[in-house]
Formats: structure tokens, C-alpha cells, sequence
């Protein structure tokens, strides 16, 4: 009961008015309870799936969270929902279909509504670029993990031992991603390969831009005041990283429905559940006491990369992404807790 007072108090409310509005809007859609029951299905089914496939994005919320003031905590624990919930489930989809279309806003929440099978079908012929950007930016996200010179914990030493020595190279995880690229956009009509490339070079470029609006910011205001670190700078990472997990998630969602509102209640729960995991891992300061869980995280991330760049040749079902993400991550827990075993603290 206390977890879920002090923990899951939001996200089992939101699910709760969630679950009941999806409900709602199935019998008026279908006006039917059978119709009513399979959105409520949907949505509860769209809820699990964003947990999967976001349970990582927790691990590495907290680990950049534990640097960041609580000012700049709360204000992404808040904040960030709103961004996470309205932006990403929201308007997101809609801005998507409004570029693909060539029609305004507006016109796009019309097709939503009106026409959803159309709307749903400019949706996944998007999934290339999608794949392209989110591939790309999250590929960076692991790189820079493993290759870092000031790199001192190692899951699998060997080869996490090797990375480190070559983070001196510099370049390399940039040069890494574009042989990647290249790799899979070979694979592809002359057509599709150029909007692979233009997506996952812009994916590449704004993992670089937000690096270096991050260090910018957070400078200026350790120049203010000493005592700040992790201020607007790591928010904004935050919230990029953030929306590059909910890319699969939400393309992933039109295999279930086409109806705008009933994707963006479901996958909004789990967002719920995944800030309130987020602020779990912070208080208990669990990522300290299970030294490999970040490892998982950012393991589970690589290869999510490479699903989301192998997505531009087949379609891999989002059920299979999250399997793994959730399989790593209960890799590095059981290996933390045999090292817990071998190395008691104290």
C-alpha cells in the first residue's frame, strides 16, 4: 500500500479514468458493448506495451535525474508528463500526418476523427523515416554510454573494457551509426534509401544539437551558481531521449487501432507508470545498489536501434522489441544481485 500511495497513486487513478474513457468512447463509436469491451481491451493491451518497451527509459530517466537538482526534478516529473502525454501520444501523430498529408493541423485532427483508416495508413507510411531518426539518435544514446573513457563499472568486461580504450578515437560513435546507415539504406530502392539517409542523419544531428544546447545551458548556469548542475540542458535530453523511445510505441499502436484518442489514453498510461518506476528508481537509489541495471538499459537501447533500423526492411512486431528490453534488464538485475552476493557492502 505504500507504493501505491506514495508511487503508483497517479498512474492507477489515470489508468482507472483512462480505462473508463476508452470505454466510453468504444460504445459511442460503436455503440455496441461488445465494442465497448475490445476498446477497453485495446487500451489496457496499449498500456503494457509502452511499460515494455519503456521500462529502459526509466533506468536512464533516473540515472540522468540523480545529477539534476530537485528543482528540475519536479519539473520533469511534471512537467515532462504533460510533454510525454499531450506531446508525444498527442501531437505527435497529428503533426506526422499533417507533414505527410500536406494539409494543416486542424485538417489532420479531422482525418483522426472522420477518417481513421486513412489517417492510420499516412501514419505507417511514415514508419520509414521514423525508424531512420529514432534509430539513429538512440544509437548514439548507447555509444556514448559504452565509449567513454571515464567508463569504470563493466558487465561484459572484455568487450565494455575494449569501448573504453577506444573513446580516445574521436569520431567514433558518429562514424559507427553512418556505416550502420549505410548499411541498412543499401538494402533499399534508390527512393527509400534517400529518405532513410535525410532521416537518420537528421537523427544523428539532433542527438549532437541537443549535446551541445545541454552542455551550453547547463554551463551558463553553473556560471549563475555553482551549487546547479543538470539544469534545463539535461531536461531537454531528457525529454528528445524521451520521445525517441515512444516513436516504436506509437507506430506500434496502429497495428491495434487507428483511433487517435484510444492510442494516445493507452500508451498515456503507460507513460504514467513509467515516471512513477522513474521516481522509484531515484528515491531508492536502486540503480546505485544494482551496479549492471544501467548496462541492461543501455544494451536493451543498442539493440533497439538496430530493430528500429531493421524495421525499414520487415516488420518486426513491437511485442518481440519489448521482450528483449525486459529480458536484459532482468539479465543485469540477477548479475547485480550475484555480484551484491560475492561483494557484501560494508
Amino acid at each position: 500500500m505504500t507504493y501505491l500511495r506514495g508511487y503508483f497513486f497517479w498512474p492507477v487513478t489515470f489508468t482507472v479514468l483512462g480505462l473508463a474513457t476508452v470505454f466510453m468512447i468504444g460504445l459511442q463509436t460503436h455503440h455496441t458493448m461488445a465494442g465497448a469491451v475490445s476498446f477497453f481491451l485495446i487500451g489496457a493491451v496499449l498500456a503494457v506495451l509502452e511499460i515494455s518497451l519503456s521500462f529502459d527509459n526509466a533506468i536512464l530517466n533516473a540515472n540522468r535525474l540523480q545529477s539534476m537538482t530537485p528543482e528540475w526534478q519536479r519539473r520533469f516529473l511534471t512537467w515532462g508528463i504533460l510533454i510525454a502525454v499531450f506531446g508525444m501520444r498527442v501531437v505527435f501523430p497529428v503533426a506526422i500526418v499533417a507533414i505527410a498529408a500536406g494539409i494543416g493541423p486542424l485538417a489532420a485532427v479531422k482525418l483522426a476523427v472522420m477518417r481513421p483508416d486513412e489517417y492510420g495508413r499516412i501514419m505507417e507510411a511514415s514508419a520509414l523515416s521514423i525508424s531512420a531518426f529514432g534509430g539513429a539518435f538512440l544509437m548514439m544514446v548507447a555509444l556514448t554510454y559504452f565509449v567513454d573513457e571515464e567508463k569504470e563499472v563493466h558487465w561484459f568486461v572484455a568487450l565494455e573494457k575494449r569501448l573504453r580504450k577506444w573513446a580516445s578515437i574521436r569520431g567514433l560513435e558518429i562514424a559507427f551509426v553512418l556505416v550502420v546507415v549505410m548499411v541498412f539504406a543499401s538494402m533499399l530502392t534508390p527512393e527509400k534509401s534517400a529518405v532513410f539517409l535525410y532521416s537518420a542523419v537528421a537523427g544523428l544531428l539532433v542527438f549532437l544539437l541537443v549535446e551541445l544546447a545541454g552542455n551550453v545551458l547547463d554551463r551558463a548556469e553553473q556560471a549563475r551558481d555553482v551549487a546547479r548542475a543538470g539544469g534545463f540542458g539535461a531536461f531537454l535530453y531528457l525529454e528528445v531521449l524521451d520521445a525517441s523511445f515512444s516513436f516504436d510505441g506509437v507506430i506500434g499502436a496502429f497495428a491495434f487501432t487507428k483511433n487517435l484518442f484510444l492510442i494516445a489514453i493507452g500508451l498515456g498510461i503507460g507513460a504514467f507508470y513509467v515516471r512513477a518506476m522513474t521516481i522509484m528508481l531515484v528515491e531508492k537509489q536502486t540503480l546505485a545498489r544494482f551496479r549492471y541495471l544501467e548496462h541492461g538499459a543501455f544494451y536493451s537501447i543498442f539493440l533497439l536501434s538496430l530493430i528500429m533500423f531493421g524495421q525499414s526492411q520487415t516488420h518486426i512486431p513491437e511485442v518481440l522489441t519489448g521482450l528483449i528490453g525486459v529480458a536484459l534488464v532482468g539479465l543485469a538485475l540477477l548479475a547485480s544481485l550475484r555480484y551484491n552476493k560475492r561483494m557484501p557492502a560494508g
